[in-house]
C-alpha cells in the first residue's frame, strides 16, 4: 500500500518502478543483517555522500536512535572528469555539491542497468550560470561527468533508495566531495584554485560530521547555507533565493558550538602540516578522471588515475582480489587527455636528431590495405609512433570504449646523416605521453628511437592474431555483491574456477 501511494501521480518510468525486475530487486540479507546489527531498520531514511579521489560512495542510514551511522562503502569504478565542481555542459566533470534525491529521479530503464539521477544544478550551480544535465550514479562503469559503478552495486544502492522512499523519506540527500574534507587533504589541495568552494561545502561535511544528522541545506547571495533557522523575534519564515541577499537567520547553537570547536581543531592541524611543509598534491588536468584500486587492479594497463588508495596496497596486492561486480569490456581506465595537453605550453625538449633514410632503402609492405592508410593519415597529421598509440587507445576522445592496437609490421633502415632539428608536434606529443601514461618505460623509447643497422630485406608483417576474449553478455538481473555470488570452494591444489562473465574471463587473451 505504501509504494501503491508513493507511485501515484509519478508518469511512466516511474510507474516502471513496480514491475520493472531489475529495480525491484531485494535488499540482499547480508546488509538487512548488517542493518540489524547496527539498529536501522529496512526503509529507514538514507543519505549518499561521494568522494572523488578515495573514489568511493558511502551509504548512510537512519538508525532507531534518530542520527545517521554507515552502512556500506561501495568502491567507484569510474568517475571522469577533474577534481572540481561541474561547470558547463560537456566539460566531462562529474558534479560536487550537495544535491537532493527524489523518485522522480530515479531512473529504472536506464541505458546503464539503473541509475538514478543527480540533480545537477542545483539553485546555487543556477545562479553561477552553471549549465548541464543528465548526470547520473549508474551501473555499467562507464563515465562521461557521471559517478559509474557496476551493475551489481547500483543494483544494491538502487533498492536501498527505493526501500527508503517506500519507509516515507521523501528525498535523500547526495553530498558530492572531491576527497574526504580533512586536514591534510585540505593542506595538500591548498593551492587549487577550487578552493573557496571546497571550503564552503565544507561547512556541510563538518555539520553532518559532528551531527550524524542531514544537513539543512539554503542558498542566498550564491552560497551555500547550512542549518539555518529563524531568529526567536522573528514574524515570518525565512525565504532563501540563491541570487538574492541573506535573510536574518541564525544557526542553532547546539550544532554552531560543535561546529567551531571542530573546525578550529582542523585548523590547527591544517596549520601544522603547512608549516612543517606538506607537499603540495600536483594538479594533473590532462587526466580524465579516476577509478578504484580495487577496478584498476583487474584492467591490463590500468590507472588509477586522480583517484588514491589506501596506503600500503598496491594493484599487485589487490590484482588477485574479487572484484565487487561485473566489469564489462569495454571499461576504459583514466588516461590523458590529449586536447587538454595539446592546449598546454609544450615542454622545454632538448633538440631531436632526425634521421633520414636514403631513396634505396627497401621497405616492407603492410597487410592488410587498412594498415598502409593508418600510416598515410599518421604522416599527414604530423604524427609518429606515439600519435599513433594515442589514437588507438582512445586518448583525447569522449569514447569510453577501449580497444587493442593490433601488431604492426616493421621495417629497418639504415643509418644516416643527422641534423639538429627543432621540437616538432610528435616529440611534443610524445613527451605528454610520457609525462601522464602510467608506468612509461623512457628507457624502452630510447632504444627504439636509435638508429638500426641495415638489412638485406625487411621482417614480413607477423599475421593477426584472433582476438580470444569471450563475448560480454549482460543477464538480466546481477547477483548481489554483498552476498558474495560468485564464490566457489577450491580443492587444494586444483586451478582456480573462473565464471564464463567474469572479467578474469574476458581479458584473459590479453593477460
Amino acid at each position: 500500500m505504501t509504494a501503491g501511494v508513493l507511485l501515484t501521480g509519478c508518469n511512466t518510468d516511474q510507474v516502471s518502478l513496480a514491475t520493472n525486475a531489475k529495480a525491484n530487486q531485494p535488499v540482499p540479507p547480508k546488509l538487512i543483517a548488517a542493518m540489524a546489527e547496527k539498529d536501522m531498520d529496512l526503509q529507514s531514511p538514507i543519505l549518499v555522500r561521494l568522494f572523488k579521489q578515495e573514489a568511493e560512495l558511502e551509504i548512510w542510514k537512519q538508525t532507531r536512535s534518530g542520527k545517521f551511522a554507515l552502512l556500506k562503502t561501495y568502491p567507484i569504478c569510474r568517475w571522469s572528469g577533474d577534481l572540481g565542481p561541474k561547470v558547463r555542459e560537456g566539460d566531462r566533470q562529474a558534479p560536487e555539491g550537495f544535491y537532493s534525491i527524489n523518485p522522480s529521479q530515479m531512473n529504472p530503464q536506464s541505458a546503464y542497468y539503473l541509475s538514478f539521477n543527480t540533480g545537477y544544478p542545483n539553485a546555487f550551480d543556477k545562479a553561477l550560470g552553471r549549465t548541464g544535465s543528465q548526470l547520473m550514479v549508474h551501473g555499467d562503469c562507464s563515465s562521461r561527468g557521471c559517478y559509474a559503478m557496476t551493475d551489481e552495486q547500483i543494483a544494491e544502492i538502487y533498492s536501498l533508495g527505493r526501500e527508503s522512499f517506500f519507509g516515507g523519506q521523501k528525498a535523500f540527500q547526495l553530498q558530492a566531495y572531491p576527497f574526504k574534507m580533512t586536514p591534510v587533504n585540505m593542506a595538500r589541495h591548498r593551492n587549487n584554485p577550487n578552493m573557496p568552494f571546497w571550503k564552503m561545502i565544507k561547512e556541510g561535511y563538518d555539520h553532518f560530521e559532528v551531527t550524524r544528522q542531514e544537513p539543512k541545506v539554503d542558498f542566498c547571495e550564491k552560497k551555500y547555507v547550512f542549518d539555518a533557522a529563524k531568529p526567536a523575534d522573528a514574524k515570518r519564515d525565512l525565504v532563501f533565493d540563491a541570487s538574492a541577499k541573506c535573510p536574518a537567520y541564525v544557526i542553532p547553537e547546539e550544532i554552531a558550538e560543535a561546529v567551531r570547536g571542530k573546525q578550529a581543531k582542523d585548523e590547527t592541524e591544517y596549520a601544522r602540516l603547512v608549516a612543517k611543509g606538506t607537499p603540495v598534491a600536483r594538479m594533473n588536468t590532462g587526466i580524465d578522471g579516476g577509478m578504484n584500486k580495487v577496478f584498476a587492479a583487474k584492467i591490463p594497463e590500468g590507472s588509477t588515475g586522480l583517484s588514491e588508495g589506501a596506503e600500503g596496497t598496491t594493484l599487485q596486492m589487490l590484482a588477485m582480489a574479487k572484484a565487487p561486480g561485473t566489469i564489462p569490456g569495454h571499461v576504459n581506465p583514466p588516461k590523458p587527455n590529449l586536447d587538454a595537453v595539446a592546449s598546454a605550453p609544450a615542454p622545454q625538449e632538448e633538440p631531436v636528431a632526425a634521421v633520414s633514410a636514403p631513396a634505396t632503402t627497401r621497405v616492407a609492405a603492410v597487410a592488410p590495405t587498412e594498415k598502409a592508410q593508418e600510416k598515410s593519415q599518421e604522416k599527414s597529421s604530423g604524427g609518429g609512433f606515439f600519435s599513433n598509440l594515442g589514437r588507438k587507445m582512445g586518448l583525447g576522445t569522449a569514447d569510453t570504449t577501449a580497444t587493442t592496437p593490433p601488431p604492426q609490421a616493421t621495417a629497418s633502415v639504415a643509418p644516416a646523416q643527422t641534423s639538429v632539428t627543432p621540437p616538432t608536434a610528435a616529440s611534443r606529443l610524445k613527451a605528454a605521453v610520457t609525462r601522464f601514461v602510467p608506468g612509461h618505460d623512457k628507457s624502452k623509447d630510447a632504444a627504439k628511437d636509435a638508429p638500426k643497422p641495415a638489412v638485406a630485406a625487411a621482417k614480413p608483417a607477423e599475421p593477426a592474431k584472433p582476438d580470444t576474449r569471450l563475448a560480454a553478455t549482460r543477464p538480466a538481473l546481477k547477483p548481489s555483491v554483498s552476498d558474495g555470488a560468485g564464490e566457489a570452494t577450491q580443492i587444494m591444489g586444483a586451478a582456480p574456477v573462473v565464471q564464463s562473465n567474469s572479467f578474469d574471463s574476458r581479458f584473459g587473451a590479453v593477460k
